[in-house]
């Protein structure tokens, strides 16, 4: 199959502000942003992630974004099928400080194990290959494109892939090999829609993102 070549995303300004006097014995930043998210009470429809120190909240994605999901939710359990793992998603995975609410993940099909002792979610440790469907915007753009690649990498999930409507007439990446201390991958495969790529290790390997998943090629959006 032809792959293109691999455009690495330029990586989106993002403003931090760093608070000036911490009370000598208060909880750090980093532990303020937990105690934020975990306190958050959304209305249906939303969810929210801790992405890079910060806190992010997203509404469900069109009906687009959700068919694509749909699909290859079905197409990878039906893949799996009888095996020791399952495809799963609405889950909260969880690494050192961060949170993230994957479109789609595959993971151990008894996932006691995994489970974190505060019964939040999952530990990363438990994802085997993570989807995320691009949605429109800028900021969900780079969020999927740039923060999640660099987040999914430092967690050492080996398999990521993207599919994005909204890359040239939409894409399909595999991302595999991350390089935690990089916050990068080494393998990096993006096909059009309407070119198969075929997922190349672990519980999935085989498994083919068909258009029959994406759809044809669009017109730029």
């Amino acid at each position: 199959m032809t792959a293109l070549a691999h455009e690495r995303p330029e990586t989106m300004t993002e403003i931090r502000t760093e608070p000036q006097h911490l009370p000598e014995n208060g909880p750090g930043l980093d532990e303020v942003v937990w105690q934020a998210w975990e306190a958050m009470e959304l209305p249906e429809g939303y969810r929210a992630e801790i992405i890079e120190g910060a806190i992010e909240v997203s509404p469900t994605g069109r009906y687009s974004h959700s068919e694509i999901i749909f699909q290859l939710k079905e197409a990878l359990g039906e893949f799996l099928r009888g095996g020791d793992f399952a495809v799963r998603n609405d889950t909260n995975i969880l690494h050192q400080g961060s949170a993230w609410v994957p479109d789609l993940f595959v993971t151990a099909r008894d996932t006691e194990r995994y489970v974190t002792d505060d019964g939040l979610g999952l530990a990363s440790g438990a994802v085997r290959l993570v989807v995320e469907v691009v949605s429109p915007g800028k900021h969900n753009q780079d969020r999927d494109r740039v923060k999640k690649r660099r987040e999914y990498a430092r967690a050492d999930i080996p398999v990521y892939v993207i599919i994005d409507d909204y890359d040239n007439k939409g894409t399909v990446t595999v991302l595999t090999e991350p390089q935690p201390e990089k916050a990068d991958w080494v393998g990096v495969h993006r096909v059009p829609y309407g070119t198969e790529v075929t997922i190349p290790e672990g519980p999935a390997k085989g498994f083919v993102v068909t258009e029959a998943t994406t759809g044809p090629a669009r017109a730029k959006k």
